[in-house]
């Protein structure tokens, strides 16, 4: 075989082998998810998926394993699978709230914000500057109950008026008062949120109701799709504030509210699935609009800064 057959043949088994990746073809779905999963918040929320889910097969694969054993199926009734979901949820958690030690930093660019570009209202204004020292306090209150129940930072320190003083006193840190404080503000900010999807309602209607009266004829494709958008949007926090409400206050609570936690799974199923489903469409390419003198306004969004996590006494 001569020198020029055996770089053929070695090109083709390259494109074979190595290059088979040509057989694909492009996929605007991988592209899209590339484009969700690239951001902070479309990463949290696809583990926030991921975490309630596990939250609610895990109590069903032990309910399995207690049916079997009964039976005589199994020798014991303890699931491995229930065991392996519970450590895949805890880890996830633990690793969601780890991330989010950054958590102020897009909480003071959003303050900063809001006082130079304020919203409609004056109300509005009012309800997302309560919001933002919710969260000014939620996020180092959760920080040092992560710190702390990990036992990175010791949970009794030094006081500081005792530096020019011969008596020590400390300050002695309780990882459960911190987290329990902690989704005490993010239950405010929940509580905020409903009064801020209030005003939002009587908005839209209002936008409804010129853009109907200025059109006699009926709204146009481009005023359509709007109103359908912001009605979307309403409707999906709503959905996320209400799978968040019964958390916040569960967490908020020294001995909880649900004495099952499979409620913890269903309502935070309820929310990481409409919060998936507001990023993932928040991430997709605008579509092309056929007559190129039309422009789509681009609005900014502030999206919720907390995602929810479990304290120790969930």
């Amino acid at each position: 075989m001569s020198k020029s057959s055996k770089a053929l043949t070695a090109a083709k088994l390259n494109d074979l082998v190595l290059g088979c990746f040509s057989n694909v073809k492009p996929s605007e779905t991988l592209d899209h998810l590339s484009r969700f999963l690239s951001t902070w918040g479309g990463s949290d929320k696809l583990f926030m998926l991921i975490q309630y889910a596990v939250k609610l097969i895990a109590p069903f694969a032990q309910l399995r394993a207690n049916v079997q054993y009964k039976a005589g199926l199994r020798k014991s009734p303890t699931s491995r699978a229930a065991e392996s979901y519970n450590k895949i949820g805890s880890l996830v958690g633990d690793a969601r709230m780890l991330w989010r030690i950054w958590g102020l930093l897009p909480i003071f660019q959003w303050l900063i914000s809001l006082e130079r570009n304020p919203p409609a209202t004056r109300k509005l204004l009012t309800i997302e500057r309560l919001q933002g020292w919710s969260m000014l306090a939620y996020y180092p209150l959760e920080h040092l109950y992560y710190l702390v129940s990990h036992k990175i930072v010791p949970s009794s320190l030094p006081s500081p008026t005792t530096i020019f003083s011969s008596k020590k006193k400390r300050i002695n840190l309780d990882a459960n008062w911190l987290g329990i404080w902690s989704t005490r503000f993010w239950a405010l900010y929940v509580i905020l949120h409903f009064a801020h999807l209030w005003e939002d309602r009587k908005l839209l209607k209002q936008r409804q109701a010129s853009l109907r009266k200025a059109k006699g004829t009926g709204l146009t494709p481009a005023e359509k799709s709007e109103l359908v958008q912001r009605w979307d949007a309403f409707w999906s926090e709503v959905v996320i504030n209400l799978g968040y409400l019964p958390l916040t206050v569960h967490w908020s609570l020294e001995k909880g509210l649900f004495k099952n936690d499979v409620w913890v799974g269903v309502f935070g199923m309820i929310a990481s699935v409409a919060s998936f489903r507001t990023g993932w469409k928040a991430t997709a390419l605008a579509p092309v609009l056929p007559t190129p003198e039309v422009k789509e306004e681009k609005k900014e969004e502030i999206s919720t800064p907390v995602t929810g996590y479990d304290v120790s006494t969930s």
